[in-house]
């Protein structure tokens, strides 16, 4: 360490030599010999599993530089720490990433099978899981890699079958008919958080409809619109009752109407009617459960028209709807036309505009009562008849799970609220096969295939999030009651971004609650999203992506990890620049060489032989234990940003500026009792602050630990504890 010492900082060189020293040693293992189990008290936390499509970016190294600082501040407090690793199949974006592969060498995966296409995606899996461990090795996140999991390995599987089966028998998951998004381009449905909407101008339409004029967006859908609703208060329509039958000619021929009244109209807006497409809205077709009204398919799964549509059947709807409108205004059905921005729904994945269609899918009711035969959930007793719903409200409402920054608790509470129920059926290959046979008439569910001959499998797979909702509990063993099981769940800590808050964090909560009787985690940390230096998000298309991979060979893992946590509090978006990676590049130098400085200068001087202080150095041991005890408060509260801050400007501009440099007049001097205080008071600072910086900058801490540390008391500053208020 001497001879490293004498040259200047090179992270290169020391970064995966230092990991593997870890690794070999069995440091992040809560079972190893080396590792604290002083106070038995539990932290374990589980990694949000990237998807394996590809490489990690700068918002995984963000979050995984997040959780390893929790994780390692953890484990030096002594607790018995486990973060399990792992990785998700991520079926809608794998699957389509291994068809786009496919088409370049001009194979569609029918042509392949079912078979040897999965064969294919497995494979691309396994590689890309391979890259996404060694990125965030390159990290320094102090994972118990004996534990991977991976949410399509064996193990998961039966957890999903297992899932499945309690649901299904608690009468929480069925099969109907009911209104989905469908993604035409991928060829699949999508639940609700996988739509986003793009802002999209277009044009607005008045069309006649007997003696009433409706608007429309979508002239295309009004084929089969044969019920007109407006409100029962609306003194404009009295003459009009309920249920009323009324002649109307229409798009390609006369039809007759019936009117609906319903309280749900908002006698506000337009001319306060509407006519509804049941197959090809939601709120439509809440409307026509409501009334028990017909409904009728107008555009087919390849977002092509029906033959409904008569003349323009086969069209698609990009094609169809000018020639509609034209045909309208022949008619003198179009009263007028306006300019209108609106929300378009597309699909997250594939970009495809979601269509709406009445679709027999697997679902599960999220408002339907059952009995919680156990429960630890505060506010829930166990035989409590529950429904889904209040189980995820319950959990966070009661406090039992806290939510961080405390201002998306709203937001979830929001979401709960407006929550339909899920649908967890794809029309995909690749993903966990619904647990689910059929017969001639009969259905068998189980977690196991039926022995008898003669039945077929569902054909379709789970909603990725099925599975990853079983994520805590399903990486410790579940459905078996492991010891795993029963000492590390709940999970004390989870960091996802706030944008799968309701995608993973809300379904996490479902499932663990139904299942366990128990919430998945204690706290959640909401961070946000890594955008480039003008506030955007990274796009590889516009040349602004950011490869954690090149920056951390630039500039080493801790620079880059500084870079992304200091002045990033929680659920907040930050601008990511080079300069700033720069400058904690900087700062490790600045760490290196005030430490080779010191140890040069205490060369043989033992911590634990203290001795007499002088006033100057009792009064800089003081500011020593309030930075201590400062940065302690905001680990425990998961202030990182804060932390690390306030470590930065105390080792560069208390430490390196101001202390060390008064240091050298007195090192320099001859008092023996002045020089043995100012010796051990140096020493101890640094040993103190390469402590506390080890959850930020893990490896030139750990380069640095086995000259800084003179009591021997561990080979790794990993597993030392953390810092104490220094008697004086």
């Amino acid at each position: 360490m001497k001879d490293k010492l004498t040259r200047p900082y090179n992270p290169r060189e020391t970064e995966q030599v230092i990991y593997k020293k870890w690794e070999s040693n069995g440091t992040f293992s809560p079972e190893t010999s080396i590792s604290h189990e002083r106070g038995g008290e539990v932290f374990s936390i589980v990694l949000p599993p990237p998807n394996v499509t590809g490489t990690l970016h700068i918002g995984h190294a963000f979050e995984v530089s997040i959780q390893d600082t929790a994780v390692r501040y953890a484990r030096m407090r002594g607790k018995k720490t486990l973060w399990i690793p792992g990785t998700d199949h991520a079926a809608i974006a794998t699957q389509s990433k291994v068809e786009k592969l496919l088409s370049k060498e001009g194979i569609r995966r029918e042509e392949i099978g079912r078979e040897k296409f999965l064969e294919r995606v497995n494979n691309f899996a396994k590689e890309s899981q391979s890259i996404i461990i060694s990125q965030i090795k390159s990290l320094g996140a102090s994972l118990d890699w004996s534990r991977l999991a991976f949410t399509l390995d064996e193990k998961r599987a039966l957890a999903v079958r297992t899932a499945f089966k309690m649901l299904y028998d608690l009468g929480l998951i069925y099969r109907g008919d009911r209104i989905v998004n469908w993604d035409p381009k991928g060829q699949t449905v999508i639940s609700d958080d996988e739509v986003v909407y793009k802002e999209e101008k277009t044009k607005f339409y008045y069309l006649k409809y007997g003696p009433f004029t409706i608007g429309t967006a979508r002239p295309e859908t009004k084929f089969g619109d044969k019920y007109v609703v407006v409100h029962p208060d609306d003194k404009r329509y009295a003459e009009y009752k309920h249920g009323q039958k009324i002649d109307v000619e229409w798009i390609n021929n006369p039809i007759t109407a019936t009117v609906i009244k319903d309280e749900s109209i908002d006698m506000e807006f337009g001319t306060g009617v509407m006519t509804i497409t049941p197959w090809h809205s939601g709120a439509d077709f809440s409307l026509a459960l409501k009334h028990n009204l017909e409904r009728e398919q107008i555009i087919d799964l390849q977002g092509k028209l029906l033959p409904i549509a008569g003349e323009f059947a086969g069209m698609k709807i990009a094609e169809a709807r000018e020639k509609i409108v034209e045909k309208l205004e022949r008619k003198g059905l179009l009263a007028k036309v306006e300019d209108y921005t609106h929300n378009i729904a597309k699909a997250e994945r594939s970009g495809g505009i979601v269509e709406p269609q009445i679709l027999k899918q697997w679902f599960i009711a999220v408002d339907k009562q059952f009995v919680l035969k156990k429960s630890k959930i505060s506010g829930i007793q166990s035989g409590d008849s529950v429904t889904l719903k209040q189980i995820m409200r319950t959990a966070v409402e009661s406090g039992q799970i806290e939510i961080i920054p405390e201002r998306f608790k709203k937001i979830y509470f929001h979401w709960i609220d407006n929550l339909r129920d899920w649908c967890i059926s794809r029309q995909l290959w690749y993903g966990h096969r619904i647990p689910v046979w059929y017969k001639d008439k009969e259905t068998y569910v189980g977690t196991d295939a039926p022995s008898s001959e003669g039945w077929e499998q569902d054909p379709d797979t789970l909603d990725t999030w099925f599975s990853s909702g079983l994520w805590t509990f399903s990486t410790l063993g579940w459905p078996e009651n492991t010891k795993d099981l029963q000492i590390y769940h709940p999970t004390t800590f989870m960091c996802p971004g706030y944008e799968i808050l309701f995608f993973w964090v809300a379904r996490m909560i479902l499932m663990s609650g139904a299942l366990l009787g128990e919430v998945p985690f204690k706290t959640v940390y909401l961070h946000g999203i890594v955008r480039d230096k003008t506030g955007e998000k990274f796009s590889k298309s516009k040349g602004t992506g950011a490869d954690p991979l090149e920056i951390i060979d630039e500039y080493g893992a801790d620079a880059l990890r500084m870079a992304l946590i200091i002045g990033v509090g929680p659920g907040n978006d930050t601008k990511f620049d080079l300069q700033k990676v720069r400058g904690y590049k900087h700062f490790a130098n600045k760490i290196w060489n005030a430490s080779r400085f010191v140890l040069e200068k205490t060369a043989g001087n033992k911590i634990d032989d203290k001795p007499n202080l002088t006033e100057t150095d009792q009064k800089i041991i003081e500011e020593l234990n309030a930075l201590i005890a400062e940065i302690s408060d905001d680990m425990e509260n998961y202030r990182f940003h804060l932390a690390g801050e306030k470590l930065y400007h105390y080792f560069w501009h208390v430490f390196a500026d101001i202390i060390i440099e008064k240091s050298k007049s007195v090192l320099a001097g001859s008092d023996k009792e002045v020089l043995e205080s100012k010796k051990w008071t140096l020493r101890i600072v640094l040993a103190s602050l390469i402590k506390l910086l080890h959850p930020f900058m893990p490896f030139i801490t750990e380069e640095l630990w086995p000259s800084v540390q003179t009591d021997e008391k561990s080979e790794f500053v990993a597993l030392e504890d953390w810092p104490e208020k220094i008697a004086i």
